[in-house]
């Protein structure tokens, strides 16, 4: 007697159907990490993308960690308390990957030549979806908290690990990194000595409507920028470089923020804006003393040559990710010609010379507060590219 075979032709069906899942479900895991592993080597680089010197870091804090890589010039021993200029990067940039800070301002070359720690902390896609720093956030405009801790963590550790100088710490930064900038010479005065804002806006820009600035004047934020400051307020020197066809940050930020800081300096000498009294300086103990003189000090124009005389947001020279002429001597302006504080003064007109050319600066305005005599912390020095 015969019986009809089987139809197993279901089992055959639900057995393939599982074959495949499992296939594309390897396929998307190998692709999940391959776009992890990509997006890890673009934001923290690759190991030959590391130089003589580098040195990569995290800092671990109450407010989270922070990666970061330092630069050590051949001058670095263990007896040479060199000054540190940490770069801070924009939006879509990196410290030290992909178009990175420190490819676009060449500073390693800088700090090999002038002798200074470089330090480039970079901004996790986990933290801002396209790596800006988040300046426009009020959770990250605070001391002890968020961005503010962080980076101000990693330049203590820059201090103590590579027994750096910790009264000539500097900070600069290009858009949302400028931002940033200024927010930490507004919470942590008593550790950055001075900033630079390439491209970037006032404390508290978040709160000025882009279609009615005036209905949030300067002044208001700059009580806010000096409240938190606190027992630590003193004259932080400010640079400003600005691109006068700049569409992403308008040239009136940059003026707002000249204003601000102005004004910040007002309050601190006497707690009122628009009279400037007796400045102070920064001792290296973090005491203040007064500094008899009264003013500020005549800003210093940073010649630059060979410009784009229709500079957009970009770095100034040259565009993100290759480098910038002016951000070289913006550097040497802040690390080397820094007197507010009582920190050494090297020889670099030379050095800003050269960098300028024979023809010096062709399409660099100055907009400051009127020069005053007498040894003084400077005003914010605003320089606009057009």
């Amino acid at each position: 007697m015969t019986y009809p075979l089987a139809d197993h032709t279901p089992t055959r069906r639900r057995r393939w159907r599982w074959r495949w899942l499992a296939i594309v479900a390897g396929a998307l895991a190998t692709v999940v990490a391959a776009v992890s592993v990509g997006i890890t080597a673009a934001q923290l680089g690759l190991p030959w993308q590391m130089g003589e010197g580098d040195r990569n870091h995290v800092h671990e804090g109450d407010a989270g960690s922070q990666r970061y890589q330092v630069h050590l010039p051949p001058q670095h021993d263990a007896t040479a308390r060199l000054p540190v200029v940490m770069a801070i990067h924009g939006c879509a940039m990196t410290g030290y990957g992909w178009n990175s800070m420190k490819s676009t301002t060449q500073f390693n070359n800088l700090a090999d030549r002038e002798g200074f720690i470089v330090v480039y902390p970079t901004q996790l896609i986990s933290r801002n979806m396209i790596a800006c720093w988040n300046s426009g956030d009020p959770r990250h405009q605070q001391r002890d908290t968020g961005e503010p801790a962080r980076l101000a963590g990693v330049a203590r550790q820059v201090v103590e690990t590579y027994h750096a100088d910790p009264d000539q710490v500097h900070v600069a930064g290009a858009s949302s990194g400028a931002g940033t900038a200024v927010i930490l010479a507004a919470t942590y005065p008593d550790i950055f000595a001075t900033a630079t804002s390439v491209a970037g806006g006032e404390y508290g820009l978040n709160q000025v409507d882009p279609d009615d600035p005036d209905a949030t004047p300067p002044l208001y934020t700059a009580r806010q920028a000096w409240a938190k400051m606190g027992d630590r307020a003193r004259q932080v020197p400010l640079l400003v470089i600005q691109g006068e066809r700049d569409e992403v940050v308008p040239p009136l930020v940059a003026t707002r923020l000249v204003e601000q800081w102005t004004t910040v300096g007002d309050l601190v000498d006497d707690g009122l804006p628009g009279r400037p009294g007796a400045p102070r300086r920064r001792r290296s103990d973090g005491a203040d003393r007064p500094v008899h003189g009264g003013g500020r000090c005549r800003p210093v124009l940073v010649p630059a040559a060979g410009l784009d005389h229709h500079l957009g947001h970009v770095f100034p020279g040259r565009h993100l990710g290759s480098g910038g002429d002016l951000a070289g001597s913006a550097a040497r302006q802040q690390t080397c010609r820094v007197d507010s504080h009582g920190t050494r003064r090297r020889r670099t007109d030379r050095l800003l010379a050269r960098r300028a050319g024979p023809q010096g600066s062709r399409r660099v305005r100055q907009v400051s507060s009127p020069p005053r005599a007498g040894p003084c912390a400077p005003s914010p020095t605003l320089i606009t590219v057009g």
